[in-house]
């Protein structure tokens, strides 16, 4: 069975394989004949691209003439513009600026934008004759505005009347109507607190004018005259401030002409240097300074330069001043004012290193720092001097009653004055960094003066030829040194200590007054080592003590005289204070009226019952109490004895 139909399956296959053959060959007859086919449409677009290579050539051509068209067109139209802006820009220049100056800065500004434009198209026929021309109306517009600033500058540069610049001080530093006449001399010490005064900036130039100043500051500058412009600025603002510094008072002034001074005019000038240092400083300088920066704003120009040669000559005179007080003589009365000089320079110093900030400007901010410390060395020196001076002060003046001496009274004033300065002292210590504290070179310095005076006094004191004078002069001149330092800051520099130790010395020499002035009189009062009775004495001439009737005589006598010279010089002599004054009368009352009293009561039965007894006892306890009280007055009193009525008569003939 399966070898039967063996022969059917081969048949099967080799028919499909013929038939599989056949397809085959007809399959290749067909690619054959699309080869062919193909290949005749290449040959076809070869053809047909040849033949349009022609067209499309010109097809380009006329697209690219197109666009060149379109280019020119356009560079036409904008070389057409330029020419009309050139056209209107020339009109408003050959006009001038000084009708409408903005409109003529945005036609130079325009003529620039023209140049630009046709110096990077030089390609264009006409590029080269407009742009001589630009630059032609560009050249005429550059002198006509400086023309223009230089008018500008003149016009709005004027001085500043005194009046408006005292407006914008502080009301504490405004002259008062008195004072027009003296300038507003402000040579008192300043009230403290100036660091928080408000100073109004004056007006120096109106607000709408800067920013046409600062467009055509930068249109010179551009066009390369920033010499012109500076030239411009510094003759006009220059001029300007040393003409406002003029009609305040400020001059130059050498130290000659200081030294010639007298002292009063001297003092004033200084009271107004610090006043006009003020105003220059936190006033117009500022001001000029704010000026300056807002005119060349945006330009490349060295402001600081420009600035400080406009301001130069203005700061030379301001300090010229100060420094020829400085370097002249140096004199007591000239401490404090140099002490004023020194503390405004202090007060200005921040402001002078804003308004003067810059390398360009350190010239003057050198100078007025060295002026400073010319201030402060000439102040300390001056220190040094004064109390050199108080203690060899070889014044021959004499206090013939005793008072307080004028030295000590303008030593004491003078001390008292630096402590008013207490801050700026600290300051001008500071300066010479001694390492101490400037509390305690203050209480050594103080110390030394009150010291030289003392050394003094006690010189002038030996000039007394009555001892009791001399003791009465010290006690009243240290007594007057210690009430003035408890009532003064002294008195916290000092201390305690330096008050106790001068308490004593007032009472020492109060003590030696007494001992000195009333040890005849008490004397006079005691029988101690009287002669006894004599052989011509009769027991009616002696009391109990023995003491002889004619010793007795004597004593009343003897005391009676000594009172009245006593009453008449010393009722001359004067204790100035009240208190020490009743103290010291006290002081003798409690002393003689006792030993007066005793006398009387023990030997006055003696002289008491004989002719004419107020020959002897002329004076009464209560009267020498009273007596005792005229004493230090300084006044003369003529005593006179009445036969008739047994009283005194006292009458006040002389003020001394």
């Amino acid at each position: 069975m399966a070898v039967s139909a063996l022969p059917r399956t081969m048949d099967a296959l080799t028919r499909r394989a013929t038939m599989l053959r056949d397809s085959l060959h007809k399959s290749q007859g067909n690619t054959d004949g699309m080869v062919a086919i193909l290949g005749s449409f290449d040959h076809r677009l070869s053809a047909l691209e040849a033949a349009m290579r022609p067209t499309q050539v010109r097809t380009h051509a006329i697209r690219m003439a197109h666009e060149n068209i379109d280019k020119t067109l356009k560079a036409g139209e904008a070389i057409l513009s330029q020419f009309d802006l050139t056209r209107r820009a020339e009109a408003t220049i050959l006009r001038g600026p000084h009708e409408d100056l903005e409109s003529y800065l945005e036609a130079v500004d325009t003529l620039k934008g023209i140049s630009r434009f046709f110096s990077s198209n030089k390609n264009f026929r006409s590029s080269e004759g407009i742009l001589n021309h630009v630059n032609g109306l560009l050249a005429k517009s550059s002198l006509k505005i400086e023309e223009e600033f230089k008018q500008l500058m003149t016009t709005y540069s004027k001085p500043i009347e005194p009046d408006r610049l005292f407006d914008c001080l502080p009301k504490s530093l405004r002259p008062s109507k008195d004072d027009e006449d003296e300038n507003a001399n402000q040579s008192d010490h300043p009230s403290k607190g100036l660091e928080t005064a408000v100073y109004k900036t004056p007006t120096l130039v109106p607000p709408r004018i800067l920013p046409l100043m600062n467009d055509i500051a930068q249109q010179l500058v551009q066009a390369g005259n920033q010499q012109s412009c500076y030239k411009i600025y510094r003759e006009s603002r220059g001029a300007a401030l040393e003409s406002s510094l003029r009609k305040l008072g400020v001059e130059k002034l050498t130290k000659d002409d200081v030294q010639k001074m007298q002292w009063e005019a001297l003092e004033a000038k200084i009271g107004n240097w610090i006043q006009f240092m003020r105003i220059a400083v936190k006033l117009l300088l500022a001001g000029e300074r704010k000026i300056c920066d807002q005119i060349f704003e945006g330009a490349n120009f060295n402001r600081d330069q420009c600035f400080a040669e406009m301001a130069t000559n203005s700061v030379v005179t301001l300090l010229s001043f100060g420094d020829a007080v400085a370097k002249s003589k140096r004199s007591p009365e000239k401490l404090f004012v140099l002490l004023d000089m020194y503390e405004v320079m202090r007060e200005l110093q921040s402001e002078i290193e804003v308004v003067f900030e810059g390398k360009a400007c350190s010239e003057m901010r050198e100078a007025a720092l060295g002026l400073t410390k010319r201030l402060a060395q000439t102040a300390q020196e001056t220190f040094a001097d004064f109390e050199e001076a108080v203690e060899k002060d070889a014044s021959k003046t004499i206090v013939q009653d005793g008072t307080v001496h004028p030295l000590t009274s303008y030593v004491i004033n003078y001390v008292k004055f630096l402590f008013d300065y207490q801050s700026t002292l600290k300051l001008l210590f500071q300066e010479f960094e001694t390492g101490s504290e400037t509390e305690s070179q203050l209480a050594v310095v103080t110390t030394r003066i009150m010291q030289a005076l003392q050394n003094n006094l006690d010189g002038k004191s030996k000039q007394y030829k009555d001892p009791a004078l001399t003791h009465l002069f010290l006690m009243n001149n240290v007594h007057y040194m210690v009430r003035s330092v408890r009532r003064s800051e002294a008195k916290d520099i000092l201390g305690d200590d330096w008050i106790q130790r001068h308490r004593r010395i007032v009472q020492q020499n109060a003590n030696q007054y007494k001992r000195v002035a009333w040890a005849k009189v008490l004397q006079a009062l005691s029988v101690q080592g009287a002669p006894g009775s004599t052989g011509s004495s009769t027991p009616a001439d002696l009391n109990s003590s023995g003491v002889s009737r004619a010793v007795i005589k004597e004593r009343f006598k003897a005391f009676n005289t000594q009172f009245e010279e006593l009453h008449a010089k010393q009722s001359l002599w004067i204790v100035p204070d009240q208190e020490l004054r009743e103290s010291l009368r006290l002081a003798i009352a409690e002393v003689l009226l006792p030993a007066y009293r005793s006398f009387i009561k023990r030997f006055g039965n003696l002289v008491g019952s004989g002719k004419n007894p107020l020959k002897y006892i002329r004076y009464s306890p209560e009267l020498v109490d009273k007596l005792l009280n005229e004493f230090f007055e300084g006044q003369q009193y003529d005593v006179t004895i009445d036969g008739n009525s047994n009283t005194n008569r006292f009458r006040s003939t002389t003020q001394i």
